[in-house]
């Protein structure tokens, strides 16, 4: 167990420091940077910026300089825990002249991601797994055919639509507002119990927008695994030895059918914060989506590689949770 986690450890490192190079070399690969952005809105307003301003800004922003040489700036100062400025997400043009820390952008951003990313992994096991195992033991029940038609419904509805369609009716018919995380007193108050207990109560919504296809998804991969074990023959030998069914089932088949959900860790973290930017832009969230896209409007190295590199790293994270999971539920799988 030791040993293989260090060399995990030691391949999940030269993982991550690929990741770093394709994240900034991703950012910085089309023509053009964010600087020349900058210059098109300001000649856009009247106000042209003067070569020594656009001189300063590719400075300040490590441009101007071979590939290489911005990169090992770049990771320079991400090791040292500086991450750099930024120009995005301003107020107006003209503000695009003053930075701010990349730190700032999207330090609280940060939190809200990972709040709604983890509720909306609960959300979508609590109701996949039970649902799944319940469809395949009763296959070709009412139930059955219920939960595969809202599966499949789930699974054609873009989360944005889900989104819009939520938003209508409780304004409709309920005069409320689902959009955002937070209420409006809450929204730039420091952390404390209250806000925190403000954004579990605004979850929810988010969670089911994001969390329908995916539990919709791993409802049908639950049923479909768990009925290929039901058929084998040591469930059918435990139930002939006069077992519990419901023990048998939970005991040994479920086990085995869950490897496969289990093993969509890997994937399911980073998938959930760059596949909710359209979700998080239609309900207004303070997520790390939106400000994906903002990076890559304006091709801002700091920001984009940055959360790509995060997204990379999570993937990582991810996958060696799902193996070392993938052990301890099955137990046919071993350390090597």
């Amino acid at each position: 167990m030791a040993s293989y986690l260090m060399k995990r450890s030691l391949l999940a490192l030269v993982t991550i420091l690929v990741i770093s190079v394709l994240s900034f070399v991703i950012i910085r690969l089309p023509p053009g940077d964010s600087v020349d952005v900058f210059i098109a809105q300001w000649e856009q307003s009247g106000n042209p910026l003067s070569q020594a301003r656009i001189t300063q800004l590719r400075g300040d922003m490590g441009l101007g300089q071979g590939m290489h040489v911005g990169y090992a700036k770049w990771m320079g100062r991400l090791l040292r825990g500086d991450l750099g400025q930024t120009y995005i997400n301003r107020q107006s043009v003209g503000s695009v002249t003053n930075s701010r820390p990349v730190e700032n952008l999207i330090k609280d951003r940060v939190w809200t991601t990972v709040a709604l990313m983890g509720f909306t992994i609960l959300f979508t096991w609590t109701l996949s797994i039970p649902i799944g195992i319940y469809s395949a033991v009763r296959q070709h029940s009412v139930g059955d055919y219920a939960f595969t038609f809202l599966g499949f419904t789930g699974l054609a509805v873009p989360d944005f639509l889900l989104g819009l369609v939520l938003m209508y009716v409780s304004l409709a018919y309920f005069d409320q507002s689902v959009g955002g995380l937070y209420s409006t007193k809450f929204e730039e108050a420091p952390w404390s119990f209250a806000r925190v207990w403000d954004l579990i109560t605004h979850l929810w919504i988010p969670a089911i927008v994001l969390g329908t296809a995916g539990t919709a998804s791993l409802i049908r991969i639950m049923r479909n695994n768990l009925l290929d074990e039901l058929g084998k023959p040591y469930v059918v030998t435990a139930l002939a030895k006069g077992m519990s069914p419901w023990m048998v089932i939970i005991k040994y088949p479920v086990r085995v059918a869950l490897n496969p959900i289990i093993s969509t860790v890997g994937y399911l973290l980073p998938l959930l914060v760059g596949g909710s930017v359209i979700v998080s832009v239609v309900l207004g969230l303070p997520t790390l989506g939106p400000v994906i896209l903002e990076a890559i409007k304006f091709q801002d190295t700091n920001v984009g590689a940055f959360i790509l590199l995060v997204l990379g790293i999570l993937t990582v994270i991810g996958t060696l949770m799902s193996d070392i999971l993938l052990a301890v539920v099955d137990p046919r799988i071993k350390f090597e």
